[in-house]
Order: C-alpha cells, then sequence, then structure tokens
C-alpha cells in the first residue's frame, strides 16, 4: 500500500485544461491566494501555440522555503481535459492526489489505485445552479478552485478578496464567481469527510517580494533606462515586452497636457524594426527592439551594420524552442552562439544574462548604457520562462541620482574650442572612439558613415591597415566590456570541493536547489553564475580551481560551454555538459542526478594526481 503523499507548504499541483475554456484567470488566483498567506510560490503556464482549443497546463509549486525552480514532478493534480486524461494520470507521484469531475463514472483503465482518486460532480452542480452554457464553462473553475481551498486548508477569505480586486467595478461578475467558489468548498465540506495530507498554512516567508512577469519587468527597465524608441514587430514570446514598455510609457513619459515624450512603432517585420532601431541609434536616441529566435535571424545583417559602423541598439531576445518556428511558446537557451555571433564576418556582441524578472528589469537598463558606453548592439537574453511567467523577485530599485551613461559624445562647445575628432580614431586605448550626434554643431563634428571599410576618420578605404585597424580595435573595445559588463556571482559550498558548476538565466533557481540537494548526498558544489558575455577573467579562474566543471544548460548543442571553449582556449574535456532542451525548464532533480551520476562514474582525483 503507497503511503499518502503528506507535506505542508511543500508540494505541486499541476492544472490540466483546455486552451479558451476560462481556467487560466482561476488558476492564478489559486497561486495568488497561497501567495496571499505569506508562502512562495512559483507557478508556469505550458501553453499551445495556437488558440484551437489546445490543451493547456498551468503548474504551481508551492514552496516555504522559497525554491522557486521547477522540481519535477506532480503530488496533485486538476485534470479538466479528456484529451490527456492518461498523461495527466500517469505524471502524479504515487502517495498522490487527484481531483476530477464525477459527474459522469470513472472508468476503472481511468484509475490509479497508488494515488487518491476525489471525485467532485462539477458538470452537475454547475447545471443544476446555472443555465447559460458559458457561464456553466467559466464558473466551473471558479468551483474546483472552492472545493481545493476547502482541501488545502486556504483561507476563503484570501480568495473572497482576490475575486473582490479581479472584478473590481463589476458587481454581477463579483457575485457570480463569489457564489461559485462557496457551491464548490461547500461541496467540499459535506462530501469529503477524510482529510488530504497536503495543507496550506499561513507562513511569512514572502516579505516584500513582488510577482511579476519578466518581459514586464524588462519594458519597465527600458523607461528607466531611458529608451524613448521602440520599434518591434510581433513574435512568441517577446510581444509583451514591447507591450509592457508602452504601457509604462503612457504612465511615465506622458506629460500633463497628453504630449507623448517616446516613439513606439510596429514595423512591417523584424528587418524594419531592427532597422529603426539604429536609425534612432546613430541619431542619439536610446532604442530597442524586442524579438525572439526568429526574429534574430532576419535582423543579422542589419546588426552587422550596427556592429561595424558602431551604432548603439540594445536587443531583447525572449528565447523560445527552435530551430525555424520551433516550438514558439516552449521555453529554451539556444539563441547563445546566433547572437554571440550574429552577422557574418568577425562579429562578436554583448550579451546579458538575467535570472529573474528583478535582474530583466536592472539588465534592460544596464544594457542601454552598456549599448551607448560601447557603441554597439547589446542582446538581454531572457527566455519564455523568465519572460511570460510570473515569479517573486526582490523589488525594482533605482537611485534617482544615477545618470544615463551615454558614452564617448563629442560636445558642441568641445568642437567649437578646437578639440580633433576622428569618428574611429582611439584616443586612449580601450577601443572606443568619439562620435558625435547628428546637428550638434553647423560646421564641425560631422561624418558619414557606412557598413564598408573606413579609416579612423570614416572616410572609405579598401586598403587591408585600415581594415586590420577597425577589426582589431572593435577587439579591444570587446575586451574592455568584460569590465563594464555585470559580473558573474560565486557561490561557494559549504565545504572545500574540485567541484564546480556553470549555469545562467532561468537555470538559476533549479541550480541552486540542486545544489542543496547534492550536498545533502554528500557532494559539495562551487556555483558560479554567469551574468554577461565577454566572460571576464574571473570565469577563467573558477575553472583553473577545480577538477570538473558541470555547465548547466537549456540546448542541444552546449553552446553556452561552447563559447567558454572557444573564448579561453579550452580543452573542452574540462567541462561537462549537463542539457535539458525538451521545451520546458529545467529541474532541480534533473540536475541534481545528472551531477550525482557522472560523479559516480567518474572519482574525483586527488590534488597530487592532477598535477601529475
Amino acid at each position: 500500500m503507497t503511503s499518502p503523499i503528506s507535506a505542508t507548504n511543500d508540494f505541486v499541483i499541476k492544472f490540466a485544461n483546455v486552451n479558451g475554456s476560462g481556467s487560466a484567470s482561476a488558476n492564478e488566483l489559486f497561486a495568488k491566494a497561497i501567495l496571499r498567506m505569506g508562502v512562495p510560490v512559483s507557478p508556469r503556464n505550458i501553453f499551445p501555440s495556437n488558440i484551437q482549443g489546445l490543451p493547456t497546463w498551468y503548474e504551481v509549486r508551492v514552496s516555504e522555503d522559497g525554491h522557486l525552480g521547477r522540481r519535477g514532478g506532480v503530488d496533485f493534480i486538476v485534470p479538466m481535459n479528456p484529451q490527456t486524461w492518461q498523461a495527466d494520470l500517469a505524471e502524479v507521484e504515487p502517495g498522490g492526489y487527484l481531483l476530477y469531475d464525477s459527474t459522469k463514472p470513472l472508468p476503472a483503465s481511468e484509475r490509479r489505485s497508488d494515488i487518491r482518486m476525489i471525485g467532485v460532480p462539477l458538470t452537475a452542480l454547475c447545471v443544476e445552479h446555472y443555465s447559460d452554457p458559458r457561464q456553466r464553462q467559466l464558473l466551473k473553475n471558479i468551483m474546483y478552485i472552492g472545493v481545493l481551498s476547502q482541501l488545502l486548508d486556504i483561507e476563503p477569505e484570501v480568495i473572497e478578496t482576490l475575486l473582490t480586486e479581479q472584478y473590481k467595478g463589476k458587481t454581477q461578475l463579483v457575485e457570480a464567481n463569489q457564489q461559485a467558489f462557496h457551491i464548490g468548498r461547500s461541496w467540499a465540506e459535506k462530501h469529503i469527510s477524510e482529510p488530504i495530507g497536503l495543507r496550506v498554512r499561513r507562513a511569512d516567508k514572502v516579505g516584500d517580494r513582488i510577482f511579476v512577469d519578466g518581459n514586464s519587468a524588462a519594458g519597465l527597465g527600458c523607461v528607466y533606462g531611458g529608451a524613448t524608441v521602440c520599434a518591434w514587430y510581433p513574435i512568441t514570446p517577446s510581444t509583451s515586452a514591447a507591450e509592457g514598455f508602452e504601457r509604462y510609457c503612457k504612465q511615465f513619459r506622458t506629460d500633463p497636457d497628453g504630449r507623448k515624450r517616446y516613439a513606439i512603432v510596429q514595423a512591417e517585420d523584424e528587418i524594419a524594426s531592427i532597422g529603426m532601431v539604429i536609425g534612432a541609434g546613430w541619431n542619439g536616441a536610446r532604442a530597442f527592439t524586442a524579438t525572439s529566435g526568429p526574429g534574430v535571424s532576419l535582423m543579422t545583417e542589419f546588426i552587422g551594420l550596427a556592429y561595424f559602423a558602431e551604432i548603439p541598439a540594445t536587443i531583447i531576445n525572449v528565447q523560445r524552442g527552435g530551430p525555424s518556428t520551433g516550438m514558439p511558446t516552449r521555453t529554451q537557451q539556444a539563441d547563445l552562439l546566433s547572437c554571440a555571433y550574429a552577422s557574418h564576418g568577425d562579429t562578436k556582441h554583448v550579451m546579458l544574462f538575467p535570472e529573474d524578472p528583478h535582474e530583466c528589469f536592472e539588465h534592460a537598463a544596464a544594457a542601454l548604457d552598456l549599448a551607448d558606453r560601447l557603441q554597439t548592439p547589446v542582446f538581454l537574453m531572457t527566455d519564455l520562462d523568465i519572460g511570460m511567467n510570473q515569479r517573486l523577485c526582490e523589488p525594482f530599485q533605482w537611485d534617482p541620482q544615477r545618470q544615463l551613461d551615454r558614452g564617448k559624445v563629442i560636445s558642441a562647445e568641445e568642437l567649437e574650442a578646437g578639440k580633433p575628432f576622428g569618428r574611429y580614431q582611439d584616443v586612449d586605448g580601450d577601443g572606443i572612439a568619439y562620435r558625435s550626434y547628428p546637428g550638434t554643431h553647423p560646421s564641425r563634428g560631422a561624418y558619414f558613415t557606412r557598413g564598408t571599410t573606413k579609416d579612423a576618420n570614416a572616410r572609405y578605404s579598401e586598403r587591408g591597415a585600415d581594415y586590420l585597424e577597425n577589426v582589431h580595435r572593435l577587439q579591444r573595445k570587446f575586451d574592455t566590456a568584460k569590465t563594464l559588463v555585470p559580473q558573474p556571482v560565486l557561490t561557494p559550498a559549504a565545504a572545500a570541493t574540485h567541484i564546480g558548476a556553470i549555469y545562467f538565466g532561468s537555470t538559476s533557481p533549479s541550480m541552486r536547489e540542486a545544489a542543496e540537494r547534492l550536498a545533502a548526498q554528500g557532494l559539495a558544489v562551487d556555483m558560479l553564475r554567469l551574468r554577461a558575455y565577454p566572460f571576464p577573467q574571473s570565469v577563467l579562474e573558477f575553472i583553473d580551481q577545480h577538477q570538473q566543471v558541470f555547465v548547466v544548460e537549456q540546448n542541444r548543442d552546449a553552446q553556452m560551454r561552447s563559447l567558454l571553449v572557444t573564448e579561453f582556449d579550452l580543452d573542452p574535456a574540462r567541462l561537462v555538459p549537463i542539457l535539458h532542451y525538451e521545451g520546458t525548464p529545467i529541474t532541480a532533480r534533473y540536475i541534481a542526478r545528472a551531477i550525482a551520476q557522472r560523479l559516480q562514474l567518474q572519482p574525483q582525483k586527488s590534488a597530487q594526481e592532477r598535477i601529475a
């Protein structure tokens, strides 16, 4: 007999629904209710790439310990989609729970003996209380939330308050949803006498953290970072980043008289959008675009122009599964190489890797600064998991005294005083030349630039020496960027170890939890979180200090590992890939198991053996 799962404030619940059934708001309400009770949650929406009533899932991890990555496994499932029943049934952990609509009898073939099946006649209850078919469908979702609130001890007042807030000013909707919630809760009180082993208990573990998605955070970061121009073309999963920027611009960039101090253009395609961004950057505006992998593919020639002509541009790449159209509504970290070397010829681009919405906000502003300072395209590399899912994170902070870093811009006063100006002259050895804004001075400081080779004064030239000076200076500028980008974060293990792990972006919460799991097994792992490319020297030092370094990433071809090997000229055998790329976020269980299995197969060598 399988023992039922028993846990308080530590479980995973999953809802299986049909796209367009109105379940999204109810499922999100469930997550927010637990959050309001002071217990951290980490929800993830898994949805199809079209709107034709296909399956959709919403997974909520409840973790008083604050683990925000996917754990792996499901303790409680609410399957409301007959098409995915068998797969949903199989996903439940032994000893787990399943809540189903028992209006019709459930065949023995659709049951499991090692989990508790909880039947509630949801459809019958809806037919009994409501006559409108659409209302029946929508309110069934709120009914199962009512049942869950009773089973899990979620305070009903919390959900009542959330419903009032959600439908503020819509009295009929508030009353209808409140009624459906209490119908479900009352039925559970009367008919489910045996308690289950999962509980939500009020805690104080959320603090002042906020609940927000990464795309909204990035859009707000662009506002605070001084962006005044956004040119974009809709593409999943980045569209809401541009929409977030527009929403915040209406709030913060609109004068009392209604005058808008920003320009947002939905271009005819991705090529046009990056062209507009580059034009705005050349004119001195801070500009960005938001896109995903296919958009970057279309933009590459223009990105090469911006790199070689040295024009600031910020590109928010919310990565998804590829290649081609791939999996538009699934997550990956598979655009690293395509962005690092975007365009033909010898190009290298700065990339920032935020781990959560808080860093999406910070890094979006930093990307705009870096693009101006380095006069080059800068990529903000998020992904669908960060961009489109709400996550707990630290509140955004902004120093009101912070000045935008516009980099080396020659002024009209300096030109008038006779300061020498050559658009591509490296005056101080860091690879960054001075630029001028159009119209700075009536007769000085103007230049004509192009994507072809030029000399230090921007004059057209096909001389080999001029080309070499250009590309060597660009490499010096890339080396300068190592000191300007966000630096990596080192998390040493509690005990001395020769094992290291390198990770970045949305893998972060799962990697941190995996390290805890490994430590409980007696395997200590030092961790280094990358926050940017180019890599500072400290990354190589971390690798040199460890016998074995695992590189955790979400793509097939170990792209981050390839970048590390190439940039530091490493023996590839020194870096062990841990790869996950089937479209869902990597789990702590997956990482811990992969590292443990590898270490069991290859025992550690002593320091003396390594030297020998």
